[in-house]
């Protein structure tokens, strides 16, 4: 068992993303239910221009074990290393067993432990919280942490306002215990959630699709990212001038942007995705994560900032060393 507490940092050392096979342009989703809308809507309102939609045979287990398989091949890590593995969803496989045993089974890992963590589209940021802190204090060695989620089986085709903005995929990353000294790793995470507000964005639980009151949670987004992207800087002494790379929660094109500004971070230093994922829900970080690091963007030594917002109403941000 490595050394605890301060010793210890959780360092991502591999990511890794899966995309389902067929994209959905706004044209073509208009077209396919019927909307009373148009990609020009869509793209002023949202950012979003398309998104992928999971096979009828595909799982949020079957995503996220793609997902894996790459975050450990760059990482350089055997399955059979893995002690750990959280995944974050709101669109599991069952009630049980967990997606992530299911995803645990599919990697032929057979050691340490697996579970789900709920918490809408704030879940990556929650579940890399938690393994963060099983690892600081010696519970696990080598994380997997997933979002996966499979959004477009728990949407109303027919409300406008909320199935044009989402899609299936699954993002993840591969955390191992490093000493401190090294400099590089999570440096924290900081959580957030007020049930009261809970019904601006939530699983109607007769119908079980999802419904959305636009534009509070718009207003509740910028004020609570700003707020949480402060308490973490200032709990680790940073100034935002310090921040190498931003990479939102992907739920809309104007959010992104304000807290782009808010930094003071050139638009090319903003990772964005939500263009091509739409939103992927606990997805959508660990995807553009597994983006920005795939193709050269983001360089060891690297301060990467993370943040989201969802459903609960919950929201968090971590701060990651590369």
């Amino acid at each position: 068992m490595p050394p605890s507490g301060p010793d210890l940092r959780a360092a991502i050392i591999g990511t890794g993303g899966y995309l389902p096979e067929e994209r959905l342009d706004n044209a073509a989703l208009a077209a396919r239910f019927n909307l009373d809308t148009s990609d020009e809507w869509i793209v002023e309102r949202t950012g979003i221009r398309h998104r992928h939609i999971a096979a009828p045979n595909q799982l949020a287990s079957d995503l996220g074990a793609e997902a894996a398989r790459e975050a450990l091949t760059r990482a350089g890590v055997d399955a059979a290393e893995i002690d750990a593995i959280i995944v974050a969803t709101a669109t599991p496989d069952s009630a049980f067993p967990s997606t992530a045993a299911r995803v645990q089974a599919k990697l032929g890992v057979t050691r340490g432990f697996a579970f789900d963590i709920s918490a809408a589209c704030t879940g990556f940021v929650y579940a890399l919280s938690v393994a963060d802190a099983m690892i600081r204090t010696g519970q696990a060695r080598c994380a997997l942490v997933i979002g996966a989620e499979v959004f477009t089986r728990i949407l109303d085709w027919t409300d406008r306002g909320t199935c044009v903005l989402f899609g299936d995929g699954a993002g993840a990353v591969v955390l191992r215990a490093v000493p401190a000294s090294e400099g590089r790793g999570i440096l924290s995470c900081h959580l957030h959630a007020d049930g009261t507000q809970g019904d601006l964005l939530s699983v109607d639980p007769a119908a079980q699709v999802v419904r959305m009151t636009g534009r509070e949670v718009f207003r509740h987004a910028v004020t609570k990212l700003a707020a949480v992207v402060d308490e973490a800087l200032a709990a680790n002494g940073l100034d935002k001038s310090e921040v190498s790379w931003l990479v939102p929660h992907q739920a809309n094109r104007r959010i992104i942007d304000a807290m782009g500004r808010k930094l003071n971070l050139p638009a090319e230093r903003v990772v964005m995705t939500v263009d091509r994922h739409a939103n992927t829900s606990a997805a959508s970080i660990p995807l553009a994560l597994a983006e920005a690091t795939r193709d050269g963007r983001i360089q060891p030594g690297e301060l990467v900032l993370m943040e989201a917002i969802g459903g609960g109403l919950t929201w968090g941000a971590a701060l990651a060393r590369f």
